[in-house]
């Protein structure tokens, strides 16, 4: 307090001088030496004064000012708005629940005993606990069909996310439930009407320069600002993410890591969707403004005011960084360009990369298949690939849980890993993965994953650490995942790993040898995949599930990953449906109608979005999509589903036979179609005459079950053609006809 308080003094007196400076003209210099030493006692005097008076101003601001970032402030911690206390039963639950946004609720301290049998985190909206509720699984991520019973904790801090997009406001109650034995071990009620905290929208970046601007800046917990649609031309040559106090940007900033958490100068952006996170103990509570600032030139780019009256969730992580390439989909966006590029395995495998103070991030580009894994790393002899003795990272797209995965391995010798030999992840062998993923997509039978992992870690046995002053060699590989989605031992072909040696420098700058990209290389492996199917001239349809085809179906149509089971329109898979501006059209839907069973519970609707799943999606990230049909929204805006029915499916008779059946008309035949009991759901939709060119059918619980409307003006599609030729041909016939009718008869008139 002290030292801010004598800091304060010193910048009041300089304000002060420079203020008098400004605005005081030079006084006549006319007093004589006798009355400047008569007054040097009375001014060295009447200095201490104001010295101490400006002191005791500057401690009251601190206080003041202190005391209004408490008010502005929730008081610390903040977890989000009280709920209250478990109310225990049995089994000596504890804690304290509070609600952290919309669909989260936080138990501080949670104690349970853990010998319930059949015990769950259990909530519903009747006046009690009771059988009709339903779990709030916990842990969050788990293997197998149900979620575990919930498990002895002493004193846990726990994150609950209410399932199938449920709200706070549509529950009554939070229980320790016994399923089997219907027992309520504990239990708290939510009051009614609880305002819960709520992310908040603020203005667009202020335009200064270097042609910055953006969309609205959202901030998502007390942590995390969401900034769409950024633009910067990247050109300041030491700009950054920088916040502070007081009312304009200023030197007396904090630097703010960007999206991949690198304090590197900030890239130039076109049009990107980010999020960044403050650093430390930092919360938005703290700080006045965000801006773009150029560190070396002192200049602000652009900035955006952060409100005094913020109520947002807590930062307790439940707002997890999306990845860049997930925000949109659609975004012509170019990625970050890397000066340097290599081709390690021709056609098949390129790595990129570029140092970060510390770190050096690496991106993978792989010709592979959803079953395979991609390797690179440093071989195990300088001077010749060599894979024994090898520190490499293992990068793969898990099928399972659906997130791309890349792992630090260690590879002691050619075997499959027994947990202490062979081709190990390090966590295997005791140690600990010092990879961190920062990116994946997959598209075109290109799989990329990006990640990050210090230069010289702490683990001397098991890691190497990557030189950047002389060249090294290294080694790469592409093979396939075994059950435990790791690498798989097996022999090497002379296509699937280098068998030259290759040296790169790490240090380097614009060493690009990459000829050409991976996504231009026509993938020959694998199963040929069937042609899009298209549906033009047609007005009725009818939308039901089916599997997805496996490698020549849904991923080889989308380039994107599936779950299984897609939409079959007019019994084909995701075929591309042409819609005409103005015309209407009718959807028999049997996706499913009861959210009870969310495995068979698939509403239809029509979205800007080629992911889909609305109802998962909340907040701003449901705002990214527009629904266009199959979906109304309530009086607190949230998206109800309009368009679900019984449920009919396209089963498999046996097994999936896709990968030997040549085409999709023979692989019909191997499917069964089954429907539930019910009556179909009916969409009508008239396509507006703003419509985009491109929209996607999809399903509103899950992602990725959807593909392509084209949406063209009134008659430009091939079966207004062809009913329009056929109407002129029925014409032309019709007029021929009677000419030859009217002669004809003129013929027998005259006989």
């Amino acid at each position: 307090m002290w030292r801010k308080a004598s800091r304060l003094v010193r910048e009041t007196r300089a304000r002060e001088t420079r203020r008098q400076g400004q605005t005081e003209a030079p006084a006549a210099s006319t007093t004589t030496t006798a009355i400047k030493g008569r007054t040097q006692t009375a001014k060295g005097l009447l200095l201490t004064w104001m010295q101490l008076a400006v002191l005791v101003a500057a401690t009251v601001l601190l206080n003041c000012t202190g005391c209004q970032a408490a008010g502005r402030a929730p008081p610390e911690p903040y977890y989000g708005r009280y709920i209250g206390n478990f109310t225990n039963f049995a089994h000596g639950i504890k804690g304290k629940i509070y609600a952290v946004d919309e669909s989260t609720l936080f138990v501080k301290s949670f104690a349970y005993d853990g010998t319930g049998p059949d015990a769950f985190f259990w909530v519903g909206k009747t006046p009690r606990p009771s059988p009709e509720g339903y779990i709030i699984p916990y842990p969050e991520e788990y293997s197998g069909i149900d979620p575990p019973i919930l498990q002895a904790h002493n004193r846990t801090d726990i994150i609950l996310r209410l399932p199938m997009g449920k709200r706070i406001k549509d529950i009554r109650w939070l229980s320790v439930w016994c399923r089997r034995f219907t027992v309520d071990f504990g239990e708290v009620f939510i009051p009614p009407n609880l305002d819960v905290p709520k992310p908040r929208v603020l203005p667009e970046f202020k335009r200064l320069a270097h042609g910055l601007r953006s969309s609205n800046i959202s901030v998502l917990d007390a942590k995390t600002f969401y900034i769409p649609n950024l633009h910067y031309d990247g050109a300041g040559p030491d700009a950054y993410f920088w916040v502070g106090n007081g009312s304009e940007p200023n030197i007396m900033g904090v630097k703010v890591p960007n999206e991949m958490g690198s304090l590197e100068p900030l890239r130039g952006y076109q049009g990107e969707d980010i999020e960044i996170q403050l650093p430390g103990g930092l919360t938005v509570y703290d700080i006045d403004w965000l801006a773009v600032w150029c560190v070396e030139y002192r200049h602000n780019f652009g900035h955006v005011y952060i409100p005094r009256d913020l109520d947002v969730p807590p930062a307790l992580g439940q707002t997890k960084i999306t990845p860049p390439w997930w925000y949109s989909p659609t975004t012509t966006t170019p990625r970050p360009v890397y000066s340097n590029c290599r081709e390690i395995l021709p056609n098949r495998l390129q790595v990129k990369w570029e140092l970060q103070g510390e770190y050096i991030q690496i991106e993978l580009f792989g010709q592979i298949t959803e079953d395979q894994y991609m390797a690179f790393g440093l071989s195990g002899a300088n001077g010749r690939p060599q894979m024994a003795q090898s520190d490499v990272v293992v990068a793969f797209y898990d099928t399972n849980a659906r997130v791309f995965r890349a792992e630090d391995y260690f590879i002691s010798d050619l075997s499959q890993c027994d947990g202490q030999r062979g081709a190990c992840p390090d966590e295997r062998l005791g140690a600990r993965n010092d990879v961190v993923v920062v990116s994946g997509d997959r598209k075109n039978g290109v799989t990329t994953i990006r990640y990050k992992r210090l230069l010289q870690t702490n683990e001397a046995l098991y890691d190497t650490a990557i030189p950047i002053d002389r060249e090294v060699s290294v080694i790469a590989a592409i093979g396939p995942l075994n059950a435990r989605k790791e690498a798989n031992a097996h022999s090497h072909t002379a296509s699937d790993h280098n068998q030259d040696d290759i040296r790169i420098n790490f240090g380097a700058r614009n060493d690009h040898a990459c000829k050409s990209s991976l996504y231009d290389v026509k993938d020959e492996s694998g199963p040929r995949p069937w042609p899009t199917r298209k549906i033009e001239g047609v007005r009725k349809f009818r939308a039901s599930i089916g599997p997805t085809g496996g490698k020549r179906g849904y991923t080889a149509i989308t380039g994107g990953p599936s779950w299984g089971i897609a939409w079959y329109v007019n019994d084909l898979l995701i075929p591309e449906i042409t819609v005409e501006r103005g015309l209407s059209y009718e959807f028999i839907v049997e996706g499913g109608n009861d959210p009870s069973q969310p495995a068979r519970y698939h509403p239809f609707y029509i979205t800007d979005s080629p992911e889909g799943g609305l109802g998962q999606k909340m907040g701003l990230e449901a705002r990214k999509q527009k629904a266009y049909a199959g979906v109304e929204y309530d009086e607190d805006g949230d998206a109800i589903p309009t368009a679900a029915g019984r449920y009919c499916e396209w089963e498999h008779q046996t097994i999936d036979r896709s990968a030997e059946i040549e085409t999709f008309e023979e692989y019909v035949k191997t499917l069964v179609y089954r429907c539930a009991e019910g009556e179909p759901g009916y969409l009508n939709w008239t396509v507006p005459m703003n419509a985009p060119d491109e929209l996607y059918y999809q399903c509103f619980t899950h992602n990725n079950l959807g593909w392509k409307i084209k949406v063209v003006n009134m008659g430009a599609s091939r079966g207004a053609h062809i009913g329009s030729s056929h109407l002129s041909l029925y014409g032309i016939m019709t007029v021929i006809s009677l000419v030859a009718t009217r002669l004809l008869f003129r013929g027998s008139v005259l006989a």
